[in-house]
């Protein structure tokens, strides 16, 4: 089998074999503790700019197909895997894990240990890194890594986000009948694109909303102008402060129509409030993230994706307050106003994949609507 190498900025090197397309990519090399849902995650749009380490040991073992996707392609920059199971055993399964990576162009890494590139991360911190299976020569592949741009700052919602507007009509999934017809919808929805979820929409849909999905440089007079009941924030990837076209166009919203957002969203609404944001060392990428409910005291388990959180000490004084609290670091995982009809979430209450727990913000977003 073909080698292949990983090369991280500061110089640390990962020899193993090739997985998926022959070639170079490059991107900020991060670590998803999930144990399944390998599909859903290299088709996440957050996952822009970022090459994904799955610490589970054995990936691709129910193979692939064409309903477990989170938008019409892979957005992942790369994966890497310690071993790529060559016989998927699902009957769902159509392809393997290879053999898809190969189809879409996307160039990954097996045969590594991973748990020594996670225990590397985690102690150093995510970075910049190449994965090659085309030129192997370390030192040449160490200097570009050096020489890459990094996430911070830079806009990769543009990359990512719809071209033009389109609405959502499918339901939540079925294993006996596939997605289903949704229920009558009861509210005009508008979602801004900055990297959106198809679980996301399914679950809108599914909870009463007639959704429009607009691209992410939307102005608010243009989304006021389709009298929504309310407007909802997608994930995305990146810095948040890289996008400010957004941040403006939701702060001329604030007040004036109900909002929801969620991981980038929740970002976008703290800067939009006046408030900060800042990078963490290694961020929270995986399905098993344990939060704190601060109003009720209940924990939920989360599946998460982001490598920014926002500073809720920047908005003391403004009438936000924070609405839940990771419990592996203490990081704000929410937000609440006091007074506006707005909430935001920084972890993934639409799964997919992960836990169900949080499932209910969907119904909270609906109660707002439907107070307001």
């Amino acid at each position: 089998m073909r080698e292949a190498v990983l090369v991280l900025r500061d110089g640390r090197v990962f020899r193993g074999r090739a997985l998926g397309a022959v070639g170079e990519t490059d991107g900020e090399v991060i670590f998803n503790t999930a144990m399944s849902g390998y599909q859903e995650i290299l088709t996440d749009p957050s996952y822009r700019g970022q090459i994904v380490t799955m610490t589970y040991p054995m990936i691709g073992n129910y193979g692939l197909n064409e309903e477990d996707v989170e938008s019409h392609r892979p957005w992942a920059n790369g994966l890497i895997v310690k071993e790529a199971s060559v016989c998927p055993s699902s009957w769902r399964g159509r392809v393997s894990l290879d053999a898809y990576l190969k189809t879409h162009g996307l160039v990954g890494l097996q045969g590594i240990d991973t748990r020594a590139l996670t225990r590397h991360l985690r102690d150093a911190g995510a970075q910049d890194g190449i994965i090659s299976s085309a030129d192997l020569d370390v030192d040449r592949l160490r200097d570009k890594a050096r020489a890459l741009p990094g996430l911070v700052g830079r806009d990769l919602v543009a990359e990512v986000t719809a071209a033009e507007p389109f609405t959502w009509k499918t339901g939540e999934w079925d294993l006996a009948k596939g997605y289903r017809p949704p229920p009558p919808a009861r509210f005009n929805v508008v979602a801004f694109d900055a990297g959106i979820k198809f679980n996301i929409l399914r679950q809108l849909r599914t909870a009463g909303c007639d959704v429009t999905v607009v691209p992410a440089g939307t102005p608010a007079e243009a989304v006021l102008e389709r009298k929504p009941h309310g407007v909802f924030l997608s994930n995305g990837p990146g810095d948040p402060e890289g996008v400010p076209y957004l941040i403006d166009s939701v702060r001329a919203l604030l007040g004036r129509v109900p909002v929801f957002g969620i991981c980038l969203g929740h970002q976008i609404i703290g800067l939009a409030a006046g408030g900060r944001t800042y990078k963490l060392p290694f961020g929270h990428h995986g399905a098993n993230h344990p939060v704190r409910d601060l109003a009720t005291g209940r924990v939920e388990i989360t599946s998460q994706n982001h490598g920014f959180a926002v500073d809720p000490a920047s908005l003391a004084g403004r009438g936000w307050e924070p609405s839940h609290v990771n419990l592996n670091d203490g990081t704000c995982e929410g937000l609440r106003h006091a007074e506006l009809p707005v909430f935001c979430v920084q972890y993934h209450p639409e799964a997919s994949p992960g836990p169900h727990d949080a499932n209910y913000l969907f119904h909270r977003f609906t109660d707002l609507m439907e107070g307001g």
